[in-house]
């Protein structure tokens, strides 16, 4: 039987994470690029891997990644929610362990509109009455 590929979605901020996830031996490419590598930061990587850890199944996945937009921080938490929706779907069991830790939960929050008449969102000019 062909390995098969499972595929899932993440989003943080303006970051998209796509997930190509197949049975292997814990390699995680990024943009055709090393894991440890597109994440120097061990913060990073650490947050990425945290579903992985959870299960116990980091060297059982070979994991193929496309990121797109956002920053560092938010490509990381949209990568670990991408990694956690192909995991429940390999295993519907696990979702209640990940769900506890709130790796299911997709973070909503967005960056608020720069407003007119205003430096920033909720910064304003200083009122001068004279």
């Amino acid at each position: 039987m062909e390995t098969e590929i499972i595929n899932a979605l993440g989003r943080r901020k303006e970051a998209v994470a796509r997930v190509y996830l197949k049975e292997g031996v814990g390699k995680i490419e990024i943009n055709g690029r090393d894991f440890e590598t597109y994440f120097p930061s061990s913060i990073l990587r650490y947050i990425v891997c945290q579903p992985l850890n959870k299960l116990g199944v980091a060297e059982k996945y070979d994991i193929k990644v496309t990121l797109d937009g956002g920053g560092f921080k938010g490509q990381a938490e949209a990568l670990r929610l991408a990694i956690a929706r192909a995991l429940v779907k390999i295993n519907p069991e696990d979702k209640a362990a990940l769900k506890a830790e709130g790796f299911m939960t997709r973070d909503a929050r967005e960056v608020e509109r720069k407003k007119p008449g205003q430096p920033k969102a909720r910064k304003h000019f200083q009122f001068s009455k004279r």
